[in-house]
């Protein structure tokens, strides 16, 4: 059977020296840095306070600059931030408020740091009348401290005043739909009346064409009648038979061929009677030769 050898470490002298020297340095190195903290913070405290007294004399662009200059030199600061961001709140200069307390809350490093920046951010959005956003900028703060009966009153005013926004927005909402319903309807009343002017205005002017039409008619000469004359007949037909006629008395008759003319007949009647004329006068003669003469009346 096989025996097996333990074999223990100890530590060298040379491990154990470098392990207390890394201890010892990394201490070291946390004090440097807790008094290059303090030294900062101290530096940039000095800025803000000149800052504050800047501000208190009311010479806003030196503590503007101030306070930008502590930012610059300490990034991490919550005061720094957070004092500039009430600086602009202060001078009624809520949108850029908002943008300062925004960023100053993603370097605050503690709850009641959270709570403080987020009440005036919401206060910053109130003053904008930016009701929603106010809502979830209290809402943030009392995450970071429920038992602010300040944030808590803001919260309730915040929804107060959005619901009154709201309900203004929706009256003008229905006032507009009903002016638009009026205007339409307004829209929908001239176009039919210009339709009716428009159709009596064409029957208008059918009827004075119509007049006019009658007027012309009118103005043109009447024909008369033709009377008819004695016979019956238009005095136009006897006019023309009269030209006709003394055209034939003007214009000697011609006979025509095998037919005795009109002058002819009564040449040969006028001869007739003479003759018949002379026949009976020699029978009278006769009659009064044998006839005797009476002197006196016939009792």
């Amino acid at each position: 059977m096989k025996n097996f050898l333990r074999i223990h470490l100890i530590p060298s002298r040379i491990n154990l020296f470098l392990m207390g020297f890394l201890l010892l340095a990394t201490c070291i190195q946390a004090q440097t840095l807790q008094e290059n903290d303090k030294k900062l913070n101290r530096e940039t405290n000095k800025i803000l306070k000149t800052a504050e007294q800047e501000l208190g004399e009311n010479d806003f662009s030196s503590a503007e600059a101030s306070y930008r200059k502590a930012v610059s030199k300490n990034e991490s600061s919550t005061p720094a931030r957070f004092n500039m961001t009430n600086m602009y709140y202060g001078k009624e200069k809520p949108a850029q408020a908002s943008s300062r307390y925004k960023q100053a809350a993603k370097v605050a490093g503690t709850k009641e740091d959270r709570h403080d920046v987020f009440h005036n951010l919401g206060n910053s959005y109130m003053d904008q009348k930016k009701y929603t956003e106010a809502i979830e900028a209290y809402k943030n703060a009392l995450r970071n401290n429920p038992t602010d009966e300040q944030t808590r009153y803001n919260l309730a005013l915040a929804k107060k005043m959005l619901e009154k926004e709201q309900q203004e927005n929706k009256d003008q909402e229905d006032k507009k739909d009903d002016k638009k319903d009026k205007d339409q309807d307004k829209q929908d009343q001239n176009k039919d009346k210009k339709e009716d002017d428009k159709g009596e205005k064409d029957k208008k002017d059918e009827g004075d064409k119509k007049e006019n039409e009658g007027g012309d008619k009118e103005k043109e000469p009447k024909k008369e009648p033709e009377k008819p004359d004695d016979k019956g007949e238009p005095k136009d037909q006897k006019e023309q038979k009269d030209e006709k006629g003394d055209q034939e008395k003007e214009q000697p008759q011609q006979p025509q061929p095998g037919l005795l003319s009109p002058q002819q007949i009564k040449n040969l009647l006028e001869a007739m009677n003479n003759e018949e004329k002379k026949v009976q006068d020699k029978i009278n003669a006769e009659k009064a030769k044998g006839a005797k003469t009476k002197t006196a009346k016939d009792w």
